[in-house]
C-alpha cells in the first residue's frame, strides 16, 4: 500500500510538472508566432524539453554540468513563470477585448520578457555580491583574556557546479579582510555531491583562510543528501576545516564551542547531552544547521546560537514560508540569554538567483563582560 501511495503521488506530480511546462510552451509559442510568424514550433517544443528537464538530467548524467547549470536556472525561470505568466495573460486578455489581439500580445509578451530578464539579473548579481552583516554583542559570562571574540561565519555555501572556484575566492577575500580569531561554517558547505568540489581542487582555495583559533564547521542537510560524508570529511580535514559532528570543543581555554549534527540525523544528540559538566563561567557558542531548536537552547544555557538553512526563502516571495517554518528564519534574536544568529547563505541552492535576499558572511563581534 505504502508503495502504490508514492506511486501515485509520482504520477500525480510528474503530470501537474508537464502540465505547467505545456502552460509555459502555449504561452512563449503564442507570444513568438506573433513576433516571428515563421517559427518552427517543433524544434523550440524540442528546446523547452530539453531545457525542462535538464536539471533531473544534470542529476544522472554528473559528467555535463550544462545540465545542471541549465536546469538550476530553469528553476528560478518557472518559479516566476507560475507567478507572472497567468496576470500577464489575464492583463493580456483584458485589453485585447478593446485593441488589436496581435499588438496585444506582442506588447504584453516583451514586457514579460522584461521583466523575466530584470529578474534574472538581479537576482544573479544578489546571489553572486556577498555583503557583510555585522552584530555587536555582549554576553555576561567571564572568559580568559582577551575578553573580545571576533566570529567569521558563513553557511550554506553550496559549493560544487555552480557555486564555484569565483565564489570561492570571494569567502577567502572577505573572511580574511575581516581577520577574524575563529571562522565557523554552519552547514552545507557543498552541494550534495562532493565530486565538483574536489574536481575543482577548490579545498586548496580553502586553505588560505585564517584565523588563530581555527575553522570549524558542521555538517548541514545538503552533505547527508550527496551520501559521501566519509569523503567529504576527510576532504574538510585535509584544508584545515574540523567538523563537529554532536561534539564540544574548549576553544583556547575561553569559550566552549559545540557542533551538532544536522536534524536530518535522526540519531543525533539532544542539546542537554551535549551541555553536560560544561564549566558554568564559559560562555557556549552553538552551531546547529537548522534553526529548528531555538527554546531547546536557551533552556539549556547556550549564549549564542548560529544556524543558516533557510536562505531567507532565497527568491521572494519564498520568505513568506520561512517566516512561518521557523521561529528566525534570518537575522537576530534574544532569548533570555540566548543571541541566536540566522544567515541567509553565502551560496544558494538550485537557481543562482536571489531575491528579497543576499548571499552573506557574518561578522560577530562578542564582548565578553
Amino acid at each position: 500500500m505504502g508503495k502504490t501511495k508514492i506511486v501515485l503521488q509520482f504520477l500525480l506530480m510528474f503530470l501537474l510538472y508537464n502540465l505547467i511546462i505545456l502552460y509555459i510552451g502555449w504561452n512563449i509559442f503564442t507570444w513568438l508566432k506573433v513576433l516571428l510568424p515563421s517559427v518552427y514550433v517543433p524544434v523550440l517544443t524540442a528546446i523547452l524539453l530539453i531545457v525542462a528537464y535538464s536539471y533531473f538530467a544534470g542529476h544522472l548524467i554528473r559528467s555535463i554540468p550544462l545540465f545542471r547549470i541549465v536546469g538550476s536556472y530553469w528553476l528560478g525561470f518557472l518559479q516566476y513563470a507560475v507567478l507572472i505568466l497567468p496576470l500577464a495573460d489575464l492583463i493580456a486578455y483584458i485589453i485585447s477585448r478593446y485593441t488589436d489581439a496581435d499588438k496585444t500580445i506582442a506588447m504584453i509578451g516583451i514586457a514579460t520578457f522584461i521583466i523575466f530578464a530584470y529578474l534574472l539579473i538581479a537576482g544573479s548579481y544578489n546571489a553572486y555580491s556577498p555583503v557583510i552583516k555585522q552584530y555587536e554583542l555582549m554576553i555576561p559570562k567571564t572568559a580568559a583574556k582577551p575578553s573580545k571574540l571576533r566570529i567569521a561565519m558563513a553557511s550554506d555555501m553550496h559549493f560544487g557546479t555552480l557555486s564555484g572556484n569565483a565564489h570561492l575566492n570571494r569567502l577567502v577575500e572577505r573572511i580574511n579582510g575581516l581577520t577574524p580569531d575563529i571562522i565557523l561554517f554552519p552547514g552545507d558547505i557543498i552541494d550534495d555531491d562532493p565530486i565538483p568540489f574536489l574536481r575543482k581542487k577548490m579545498g586548496d582555495k580553502m586553505m588560505e583562510l585564517t584565523a588563530p583559533l581555527g575553522i570549524y564547521g558542521v555538517l548541514g542537510n545538503h552533505e547527508y543528501y550527496g551520501n559521501k560524508i566519509p569523503e567529504f570529511l576527510e576532504e574538510m580535514d585535509r584544508v584545515g576545516v574540523k567538523i563537529l559532528m554532536d561534539e564540544t570543543e574548549v576553544i583556547d581555554d575561553r569559550f566552549i564551542l559545540i557542533g551538532r549534527k544536522d536534524k536530518t540525523d535522526t540519531k543525533r544528540l539532544p542539546i542537554k547531552e551535549l551541555v553536560k559538566q560544561k564549566p558554568a563561567d564559559f560562555p557556549v557558542i552553538m552551531m546547529d544547521h537548522q534553526p529548528a531548536e531555538l527554546v531547546q537552547a536557551m533552556e539549556e544555557g547556550i549564549d549564542l546560537s548560529l544556524s543558516g538553512h533557510t536562505h531567507r526563502g532565497q527568491m521572494a516571495p519564498n520568505h513568506f514560508i520561512t517566516r512561518r517554518v521557523f521561529e528566525l528564519d534570518w537575522g537576530y534574536k534574544q532569548k533570555e540569554q540566548l543571541h541566536a544568529i540566522v544567515s541567509s547563505g553565502f551560496g544558494f541552492w538550485g537557481p543562482p538567483i536571489r531575491l528579497g535576499s543576499r548571499s552573506e558572511i557574518v561578522c560577530i563581534d562578542i564582548d565578553f563582560v
